[in-house]
């Protein structure tokens, strides 16, 4: 098999015009908005270019499908964040291109190609490949509302003439994603490229605390039952309370802080903000989700406030297929020179909801300055190359 390192870059670059920023190598191509559709009609027409058969499922996830009864399955997602990078998951989707075609013309291995739906989450959490593998019924995905309440339901509607039947996953031998790492460690190590052991686990849910609204001015300290410092007092004491727990991989964010009446002069009567947390090991993201519930019950108490706790929303930790990463390691080591690091991701990935139908695979290449989720998100060139160059021997080694 022997990849052609331009052409792949040049059809990068193309698909970086779809829904360009202007800023940096920014792009804004949320899932189902105009620069997206375009975008995946285009990669439609690269991947018949390639001799792969274009299918469109009801979600709008994107599939070049080789000729032959089985077939690895590469790629990952082309939308992107509101205010997005333009590498992340298009990548995927044109590094598991180049490695269709170049299969194609070598005679073989045989090589399917997918760019999932709404991976990033405008309707739900990788949301296209969640239905895909059966954890939520499209019906279900149907009533999901972004956030100016449109519903997926009507989004998906620009694509339902495309739109063809789910296809069955038996076909396929495995999934292998390649990715860039969104994340500072391979960039600062200068290494190369990335072995993923395992994609984290993630909970999340949302809590508020009801204290007593009452005037900002006339209201003395000793007698308030301010909300928010409420929150403030459980974001130091959570952070105390874990130290026993996590561990360096371990992270958790508290986001989307919302008070009530949230007014200059009036104490906030009510704080409600998101709790997340991720690590690799699902028994320390159940003891970690014990000691939240416990901290917020006994910041409530000694504050004599009120506390509840929204549903709990998270995905499993997933391991990757040990002959799938074994082919990775062994292609990375001989092209890199040991310049390689097994790694887990801290991010989610498609490839999360893929492992319930096949083995799984990830790689990652080095985000500059660790940075993604942005328009300055950027990787050399020469270090996209690489990582295509190990999944390309990957590929081969298990064809």
């Amino acid at each position: 098999m022997k990849i052609n390192p331009t052409r792949f870059l040049a059809d990068l670059h193309r698909l970086r015009a779809f829904g360009a920023s202007g800023v940096a190598k920014g792009v804004v191509r949320p899932a189902y908005s105009a620069a997206d559709i375009a975008a995946r009609a285009w990669l439609a027409e690269r991947f018949e270019a390639a001799g792969l058969k274009v299918h469109y499922d009801p979600m709008g996830s994107l599939f070049g499908l080789s000729d032959a009864p089985k077939s690895l399955l590469l790629g990952s997602h082309s939308d992107s964040q509101p205010e997005g990078g333009w590498l992340d998951g298009a990548l995927g989707v044109i590094a598991g291109l180049e490695v269709a075609r170049a299969a194609k013309e070598a005679g073989g291995p045989a090589v399917s190609v997918v760019s999932f739906q709404d991976e990033e989450g405008r309707f739900g959490v990788t949301t296209g490949s969640t239905v895909w593998s059966g954890q939520m019924s499209l019906n279900k995905a149907d009533q999901l509302t972004d956030r100016t309440g449109q519903t997926l339901a009507k989004a998906r509607a620009s694509m339902a003439s495309l739109a063809r039947g789910f296809l069955d996953p038996e076909p396929f031998s495995g999934f292998i994603e390649m990715h860039i790492e969104q994340g500072p460690w391979l960039d600062q190590a200068g290494e190369a490229v990335g072995i993923v052991t395992d994609i984290v686990g993630i909970r999340d849910m949302r809590i508020t605390f009801e204290g007593e609204q009452n005037h900002a001015g006339t209201t003395p300290m000793h007698l308030r039952k301010d909300a928010f410092q409420a929150l403030g007092a459980f974001n130091t004491l959570i952070a105390d309370r874990f130290q026993n727990v996590v561990t360096p991989q371990t992270v958790w964010t508290i986001g989307h802080v919302k008070l009530h009446p949230d007014a200059h002069s009036i104490v906030p009567g009510r704080a409600t903000f998101s709790m997340q947390w991720r690590d690799g090991d699902a028994d320390r993201l159940g003891r970690m989700d014990s000691l939240v519930r416990q901290t917020a019950q006994d910041v409530a108490q000694a504050r004599g406030l009120g506390v509840s706790f929204g549903p709990m929303l998270g995905l499993e930790p997933v391991a990757m297929d040990k002959r799938l990463r074994a082919a990775l390691e062994a292609s990375a080591q001989a092209q890199t020179g040991g310049r390689w690091r097994l790694m887990p991701s801290g991010a989610l990935h498609d490839a999360t909801n893929v492992a319930r139908h096949m083995p799984v695979a990830m790689l990652f290449v080095p985000s500059l300055n660790g940075i993604s989720h942005a328009f300055e998100e950027d990787t050399r060139e020469a270090d996209l190359i690489t990582g295509l160059k190990v999944l390309a021997g990957a590929v081969s080694k298990l064809g």
